[in-house]
């Protein structure tokens, strides 16, 4: 399809990442995704192995050998939606929260490299594609960016409060190119990865509930699309009402 759109999708493997690619995907989009790990071939869309891209995102020269890769197959040379969801958040040898004082030097740079540079090295890279399509770009923060977690290591918190502010000045900066930037913060989501104990923090929520990757994958696709026009330099909490 010649008007088909496109959305490039970090950490589309599980949990949002993986309801993102299946939102998009029923509404007709093209999904190109990026991990760390090969096409699963378990995958649930179509095209999943002609349009996955193996990264290694914590590796700034690997990142800007995908961009190339990334370019060489958007048809038209437009880019609709980019979406920065992958992010990582290294545990102690027990599966222990890892605080300012026990984070290893360099578990604290691969984890700024995956959940900080690597959006901004593809947006850049991509700033001509997404330019054509006056796409958007939608970075995946975390509640843990603006309250100290039970489970989040401090080196991922700050990353994603580093994203939340990376998205405001990205929002200025892309913003007279036409390509809007938000980014949207999930709370306790139902995903695999899910820290024991977190089941318990339902009852602390207004809702009362955990939340599912769904409704998080609605958020972005409304961030993504004409309902969200004017739109820009914002951040959506998605947490059931976690943060008031």
């Amino acid at each position: 399809m010649p008007d088909r759109k496109t959305l490039l999708l970090t950490g589309a493997s599980r949990g949002i990442g993986h309801a993102t690619v299946k939102r998009f995907s029923s509404a007709g989009w093209r999904v190109i995704t990026c991990s760390r790990h090969p096409f699963p071939e378990d995958c649930p869309w179509e095209a999943g192995p002609e349009d996955h891209i193996q990264v290694d995102l914590s590796d700034p020269n690997d990142t800007l050998r995908a961009v190339e890769v990334i370019r060489a197959r958007l048809t038209g040379g437009r880019l609709e939606a980019l979406v920065n969801n992958a992010g990582i958040s290294p545990k102690g040898p027990n599966g222990e929260r890892l605080d300012t004082i026990t984070t290893d030097v360099k578990d604290w740079a691969k984890v700024f490299h995956v959940n900080f540079f690597a959006p901004v090295l593809l947006a850049r890279g991509l700033i001509e594609e997404l330019k054509a399509a006056q796409g958007a770009i939608v970075n995946v923060t975390s509640i843990a960016g603006s309250r100290v977690h039970p489970f989040a290591g401090a080196a991922y918190a700050t990353s994603k409060a580093a994203l939340a502010a990376l998205t405001r000045e990205m929002a200025h900066d892309f913003g007279p190119y036409g390509i809007r930037v938000n980014a949207i913060a999930p709370g306790e989501i139902e995903t695999d990865i899910l820290s024991p104990g977190t089941e318990k923090l339902a009852a602390t929520i207004p809702l009362r509930r955990l939340g599912r990757p769904e409704e998080v994958a609605r958020t972005i696709y409304y961030l993504c699309t004409a309902e969200s026009s004017y739109v820009s330099g914002t951040e959506i909490e998605i947490n059931g009402g976690q943060h008031v």
